[in-house]
């Protein structure tokens, strides 16, 4: 680290998450953005002068073996996952990988194996378990400010315009379940715990053969229940609810709240409690934080890849199993093989 303890953190890839979230919520934690690696060199240069990274990296690889580097941030394509979260872990890097921590439940297996085997510390990219908001809404479920919590609904959707970006590739593992269907999941687990007992789902279908609208339903112990929503084809849109036996919770944005956002208990008679849900911090900076803390010494780490993302994984993997078949892209649809 830095003489003043600050970790210097390497980016492997030039996505646009890792400028738009990633690097303001590093700043804002008080870390270093040490070095970004791109397969093309001066496309990586460009990228570290344009966006206040301290140098680029010829290739991946050097950035995972570079002794300068504490720990690693990886936004590459889903299907690049695995390969290269992996090689990391081999390297004893840190990693945190951005969601879902792979496209496939046996790639995600595979990881975690690495993981543990090696004891290298891994986290997947879900940030928001970190963040005051969502620990003040467990704290506020567990107290029992709605009754006994049953039922979720929440969605994910934004709109994506550029037909040649990756999430319609199935190649990369695209789509709108593995991109953002997964935070209904993740949240899901946060309050119901890590084993569903049922999945379902449905999808209308786009891109080059990725599910682009996607519904569904998640049944676990006792009843309880996620209902999930998610897309990429309609406007920004991230409202959700817990319902209870004594009231309900509504969050405008449980996953990356902003100044704007807030959530509100409803509960019986009494009139509706608001607050604000970001006061001060951006999306990233309290995990960032942590992993920071973890790495001084100074915090035991919780919400590691090893703990929270099989069940995640699994989950995506039984809801795409209950889709229909996905389309031809030439025939579509319903049409013979």
């Amino acid at each position: 680290m830095t003489p003043d303890g600050r970790v210097r953190w390497g980016i492997i890839g030039t996505a646009n998450i890792a400028r738009a979230s990633f690097l303001p919520g590093l700043r804002q934690a008080g870390d270093v953005a040490a070095a970004v690696a791109g397969r093309d060199a001066e496309r990586a240069g460009k990228w570290a002068r344009d966006h206040g990274v301290d140098r680029a990296v010829h290739g991946y690889q050097a950035l995972i073996e570079d002794p300068e580097i504490d720990a690693l941030y990886l936004p590459l394509p889903n299907a690049l996952h695995a390969e290269w979260t992996i090689r990391a872990l081999q390297a004893g890097k840190p990693v945190l990988c951005e969601k879902p921590l792979c496209g496939t439940l046996p790639d995600t297996e595979r990881v975690l194996e690495v993981a543990r085997r090696t004891g290298t510390l891994l986290w997947e990219a879900f940030v928001f378990p970190f963040q005051a908001q969502m620990q003040r809404i467990r704290d506020l479920v567990t107290g029992g400010a709605i009754g006994e919590l049953v039922e979720i609904r929440s969605g994910f959707h934004f709109a994506l315009s550029n037909p040649a970006n990756i999430r319609y590739s199935p190649d990369l593992q695209g789509g709108a379940l593995n991109d953002v269907g997964c935070y209904p999941v993740r949240l899901a687990q946060e309050f119901f715990g890590p084993e569903h007992e049922t999945a379902w789902a449905r999808a209308t279908w786009g891109g080059q053969g990725v599910d682009v609208d996607t519904w569904g339903v998640l049944g676990y112990p006792g009843g309880r229940r996620l209902q999930l929503s998610c897309g990429m084809a309609r406007q920004l849109d991230t409202f959700s609810t817990l319902d209870g036996t004594g009231g309900q919770i509504r969050i405008t944005n449980p996953f990356h709240p902003g100044p704007a956002d807030l959530f509100q208990v409803i509960a019986g008679r009494s009139e509706p409690r608001s607050f604000a849900a970001a006061p001060r911090d951006l999306p990233f900076s309290p995990a960032i934080r942590h992993i920071g803390a973890v790495l001084r010494g100074e915090e035991t780490p919780r919400a590691q890849a090893v703990d929270t993302s099989l069940p995640t994984a699994r989950a995506l993997a039984d809801l795409a199993a209950s889709l229909p078949g996905r389309p031809d892209p030439v025939r579509g649809p319903g049409q013979p093989g």
